[in-house]
């Protein structure tokens, strides 16, 4: 059965004007007040009528799904944390818990955030007051990428907005509700920019980074939900994710599970709506808002314009480099969770595909993809620290030609050996560089195997009557 829309409208971009709904060139960024006018918080008002625990349960029915490319259930995070202790009120002395909010997007070809944070940034800080008043939340810090330059202006402004109409600080949250015990909730939000690092977007990195420290994944255990930032229990979601819950609220569970799709191969669903950010040689790259489960030849012939110039499709980053890749004959794939077990990549990630034609150079993607992580990688753990740069070397010598046929296979024994064994790094990058040249390797082996000389091993003949002669 081909993949069909239940929805008519966008749900993220019900404010940001996107195809098939609306046109790209009539987005503007939403004040507060057109935010009110059009529904907007709306969920909050609903979920401070409602027991923290109550809401914390609905999310957790909806099987949310973290948006910033794991995909682990939002709802089952917030049960992680500890309990408040008793008599205490968020933020009292020995119950202060944090939230920190992951809007580092720095996985190459992933620009989704961006949109929300360009045009509709209420939404999110909808989404943090709602996350922060179920998990008993007193502060929120947005780590906002380095690069991302006007999008920390336009979250500057919007939370100015927000904290003089009530979200946050001391008139507390819509002035709280009756589950507060008549006490407001007083969440304070801020925004704190990196400074261009990759390693930033693992979420213990990000916590160093908050704190002002250098970027270096931690050890886990502890994990945030017991020791985060500054020590305390700490939430991390993603932006998306943020953004999906004030629907969520306002509309119920069951109404995000009618979106989406059911796990083909008996996994976890995958409901909802995505922003999904299509590059590469298509001829309308940009966001788009599609329930899970649309297939990549949809995307891109039904809503991209199809192929740039007419040219055959060749591959595709699925969702970020750090996924692996789609090979030519996985051109149906349909960008969901199940994806990562269907067709041989590392996950959906970001589901901002990037996609190749015929004419592209995969050598020359693969070298590209090596140099990226030998340049990000942190150093701290010496199987990433040595094998990315190892990696990087191998790559170039094939592209140039001065590579031997055991060259490939030492590639990919680095590479399995620095990203498949449990234990040998802190942080998942190591793994995403093995995914993605692994799979760059085994899925376009010809390429590879034109761009290098064959290697002759000498057989002789060392035991028997043979040997002696």
């Amino acid at each position: 059965m081909a993949w069909q829309p239940k929805l008519n409208e966008n749900i993220l971009c019900k404010r940001i004007p996107t195809p098939p709904y609306g046109e790209f060139k009539d987005r503007h960024i939403v004040s507060y007040d057109e935010y009110v006018k059009t529904g907007g918080y709306e969920g909050l008002k609903k979920a401070i009528t409602m027991k923290p625990e109550d809401v914390t349960s609905e999310v957790k029915t909806s099987m949310l799904r973290g948006r910033g490319g794991a995909g682990f259930p939002t709802g089952l995070k917030w049960t992680f944390l500890p309990p408040i202790p008793d008599g205490k009120l968020p933020g009292d002395e020995g119950a202060e818990r944090y939230l920190a909010i992951n809007a580092d997007e720095s996985e190459p070809g992933t620009f989704k955030d961006r949109l929300l944070m360009d045009f509709d940034p209420h939404l999110m800080l909808e989404g943090i007051a709602i996350c922060c008043y179920a998990c008993g939340l007193n502060k929120a810090y947005i780590f906002i990428r380095g690069e991302y330059h006007h999008q920390a202006k336009v979250l500057e402004n919007a939370l100015k907005e927000a904290y003089e109409n009530g979200i946050f600080g001391d008139k507390g949250l819509i002035n709280s509700g009756d589950n507060t015990g008549g006490n407001k909730f007083r969440v304070d939000c801020y925004v704190h920019r990196g400074a261009g690092a990759y390693i930033c977007g693992e979420e213990t990195a990000l916590l160093e980074a908050i704190e002002g420290k250098r970027g270096w994944p931690r050890i886990k255990p502890p994990f945030p939900a017991l020791k985060g930032l500054f020590g305390k229990p700490t939430i991390i979601n993603n932006v998306e994710t943020l953004a999906h819950l004030p629907s969520i609220i306002e509309n119920g569970a069951q109404w995000f599970m009618d979106q989406g799709v059911e796990s083909t191969i008996g996994g976890p669903p995958s409901f909802g709506t995505k922003l999904m950010g299509m590059s590469g040689h298509v001829e309308k790259p940009g966001v788009y808002e599609f329930e899970l489960g649309i297939p990549l030849r949809t995307f891109v012939e039904d809503y991209c314009g199809g192929m740039r110039g007419g040219k055959k499709f060749k591959g595709a980053i699925p969702g970020g480099v750090s996924m692996g890749i789609l090979g030519t004959d996985q051109y149906e794939a349909e960008l969901d969770f199940d994806i990562g077990r269907k067709y041989n990549v590392l996950g959906l990630g970001t589901a901002c595909p990037t996609v190749f034609d015929e004419d592209t150079d995969m050598v020359a993607v693969a070298r590209n993809i090596a140099r990226f992580f030998k340049h990000e990688s942190c150093g701290q753990c010496t199987p990433c620290r040595e094998g990315s740069g190892w990696l990087y070397q191998l790559m170039c010598r094939i592209e140039e030609g001065d590579a031997q046929t055991k060259d490939l296979d030492l590639a990919l024994e680095i590479g399995t050996s620095m990203g498949s064994m449990p234990g040998t790094t802190i942080c998942g990058l190591a793994d995403g560089n093995n995914w993605a040249l692994r799979t760059i390797m085994n899925k376009f082996r010809s390429e590879f195997e034109a761009r290098v000389r064959p290697s002759h091993v000498p057989v002789t003949v060392s035991i028997g009557a043979a040997a002696r002669g």
